[in-house]
């Protein structure tokens, strides 16, 4: 097994804490709370970038309850960032384009899909909500927690820990 890093811990730690029956959100999840968090972000965004933002808060059957993008015709790359807010422990995870794909912020920034000034914008945006960002390269990796997650399985055929914080279900 690799060496477990401190993402990894938390992530660990924040799936034992909500046990095995909590897939979609944790027992005491405040879903009012959870918007009033998306609009802020929403706001700060659309200050910092001068532009309205695509926000999805529609989302049922799964474990995040938000998306936030800045369009791409307001960064300096041309290409959107979108976030994705989970249900669990407060994480966020930013993107080039979609979450959930294969290029994550600092493989965007080498390819030029992003700007290292709109990634700290975006970044700083998120954490000064109390938001923790998680690299998305962690969430890809084998999810062995508590859940029955084990039935729920990602394109390539395995559970993955993106699956159990920051997909549908």
């Amino acid at each position: 097994m690799a060496e477990e890093t401190d993402i990894d811990a938390v992530l660990r730690a924040t799936d034992r804490a909500q046990g095995p029956y909590h897939l979609q959100f944790p027992d005491g999840f405040d879903h009012h709370r959870a918007l009033a968090r998306v609009q802020a972000l929403t706001e700060r965004l659309r200050a910092d970038f001068d532009c309205p933002c695509v926000v999805d808060t529609g989302v049922q059957d799964a474990s995040f309850h938000a998306t936030v993008a800045v369009p791409a015709e307001a960064t300096a790359a041309g290409e959107q960032i979108t976030m994705r807010l989970t249900d669990h422990g407060d994480f966020a995870v930013v993107a080039a384009e979609q979450p959930g794909c294969p290029v994550d912020p600092d493989e965007a920034e080498a390819s030029g899909a992003l700007t290292s000034a709109d990634r700290r914008t975006v970044e700083t945006a998120v954490a000064s909500l109390g938001y923790v960002l998680v690299p998305e390269p962690a969430l890809h990796r084998p999810y062995d927690g508590v859940t029955s997650l084990g039935t729920h399985t990602s394109p390539r055929g395995e559970a993955t820990w993106w699956i159990r914080f920051f997909d549908y279900l």
